[in-house]
């Protein structure tokens, strides 16, 4: 089955299908019944992500334990379903296995099938056009050698170091980059290695892309459905600023609940993992490159268990670094090496920031002024030799706003208002008395 260009997960035909531990699988059923207090297969098999029949499966299993009795049909709701409910055995086995962990509900999806999804919808397969970058850039001014450099590197699904001096656009140019994706992909909601749960679907990451609800009592499955334990997603896009650390990168573990939470650039896979304001981080930029050789290079990332047992998953992910720092001056050559593209963004040309001038005032409703333009060109920008920035226009404008707003007068551009608002872009280098 195909969406957007991706093909999707088929659901599993059967509890065989599923390569999950079967004691594993019955586990998280009765778990789930437990803690939701269901009774009917067809709320069962939405709450645990199977279809009708697998679902039916796994309750005859667990019957056939003696954990489940049936309890009949409910006519009197309309429904001929059969109930279940469990025994008094399968309520101490539901206790026993939620101290083990306290995971229940969507059943995970295990780490080989995962793998399989992820060659299926792989970053790497996306190839970018530069109509597609270009109108995901429309709102920004580029120079058209800039979108040149960018397409091929986005198209390849490898690592991008975007560098140069603030302002001038690189987070921006990193969320166009994403929106320039545009496609779907499916995200699992838990991914299962050696018997240990690793949950991946993060609502504050993965923005959900279902447009349609089916009947999940319905045994059969209408054009377009796919399994249920993954969501189909916009790709994702995970942005890390200061904040980042290795410990971030590394699975978490939750204690009190016994499951392990994916790391950042898991959760970003098949998508684009921005690591913005490199060199702001406590760890150095060179050790977090570090930790990413294997990835970079071979497309595959080590995780480690609580026990010490490492694992492989894969490392689909389109990474961005984007510093205001000159790259050599934070890497070695070691690792520019493994960063496979080095896009240098410099700030715009005179032409270009009277472009931008210009949008962000219509954009404010702020006049244009020609003695103004000619006294900030001429008299302010020489003071600092003549460097523009993607982000002053902006900064200017706002304040000249601001002062219109407090003085109760008109939104106007003048020499006096444009030296107002010029005087809090910069601090003046001075010496402090104490």
């Amino acid at each position: 089955m195909l969406a957007a260009g991706v093909m999707s997960p088929p659901p599993p035909r059967s509890i065989d299908a599923m390569a999950l531990p079967i004691p594993m699988m019955r586990d998280i059923l009765i778990k789930t019944m437990f803690r939701m207090n269901l009774n009917h297969v067809s709320t069962l098999s939405r709450a645990v992500c199977l279809p009708v029949n697998v679902t039916q499966e796994l309750l005859d299993l667990a019957r056939s334990h003696l954990l489940l009795e049936a309890t009949g049909s409910l006519t009197a709701t309309g429904s001929n379903e059969m109930g279940y409910q469990l025994t008094d055995a399968g309520r101490a086995r539901a206790q026993d296995a939620l101290r083990q962990s306290e995971y229940y509900g969507a059943m995970p999806v295990p780490l080989s099938v995962y793998r399989e999804q992820i060659a299926r919808q792989s970053i790497r397969n996306i190839q970018i056009t530069r109509d597609q970058l270009t109108t995901a850039m429309g709102h920004l001014i580029l120079p058209p050698a800039l979108i040149s450099n960018l397409g091929p590197a986005v198209s390849s699904g490898r690592s991008i170091l975007m560098y140069g001096p603030p302002g001038n656009g690189k987070s921006s140019i990193s969320n166009g980059i994403r929106d320039a994706l545009g496609d779907r992909i499916y995200v699992p909601r838990a991914v299962e290695y050696a018997g240990q749960v690793i949950t991946v679907y993060d609502p504050i990451v993965h923005a959900s892309a279902e447009d349609e609800t089916q009947d999940p009592t319905s045994l059969r499955r209408t054009t377009g459905r796919f399994d249920t334990r993954y969501v189909r997603c916009e790709r994702p896009t995970v942005i890390t600023g200061g904040e980042l650390s290795l410990s971030m990168l590394d699975l978490v573990y939750n204690p009190v609940a016994r499951t392990y939470q994916a790391p950042l650039q898991m959760k970003s896979t098949g998508g684009i993992f921005i690591v913005d304001d490199l060199g702001r981080q406590a760890e150095p930029p060179q050790a977090l490159v570090n930790r990413w050789i294997v990835p970079l290079e071979e497309s595959r990332d080590i995780l480690a268990l609580q026990s010490g047992e490492k694992f492989e998953v894969p490392f689909d992910t389109l990474v961005i670094f984007s510093t205001n720092f000159h790259p050599n001056a934070i890497f070695d050559q070691a690792a520019l090496r493994r960063i496979f593209y080095k896009i240098k963004i410099d700030g715009p040309s005179q032409a270009d920031y009277l472009k931008i001038f210009s949008i962000v005032a219509r954009k404010k409703k702020m006049p244009l002024d020609e003695a103004t333009l000619i006294h900030l060109l001429n008299d302010l920008y020489p003071t600092i030799d003549n460097v523009y920035a993607n982000y002053q226009p902006v900064f200017l404008i706002d304040q000249m706003v601001s002062i219109c707003e407090f003085e109760g007068i008109p939104y106007q551009m003048s020499p006096a208002l444009i030296d107002r608002a010029w005087a809090n872009m910069f601090v003046q280098s001075e010496e402090i008395v104490r």
